[in-house]
């Protein structure tokens, strides 16, 4: 069951598997996401998920949900 995932805010559009890691489904839309420790303690790659709550994408995967996720990029210039 593919999901249609939603980067924000360019409205990138891609279809995604649930258990895709979030920053290979990134890197195949052409969405840059900024990594740091790549482990999430750094939380340079965070983002937040349509529910609100926001997550590490180096540590996460895609969340098996109904048919969409919207996925919004933090915009921090010192990353």
């Amino acid at each position: 069951m593919s999901i249609k995932i939603r980067f924000l805010p360019d409205n990138i559009v891609i279809e995604a598997e649930p258990g895709e890691p979030m920053l290979e489904v990134a890197t195949r839309a052409g969405v840059f996401i900024p990594t740091g420790c790549l482990m999430g303690s750094c939380h340079a790659c965070e983002v937040e998920l349509d529910d609100g709550n926001p997550v590490c994408a180096c540590i996460s995967s895609i969340p098996e949900v109904q048919s969409e996720l919207t996925i919004t990029l933090y915009d921090d210039p010192t990353w």
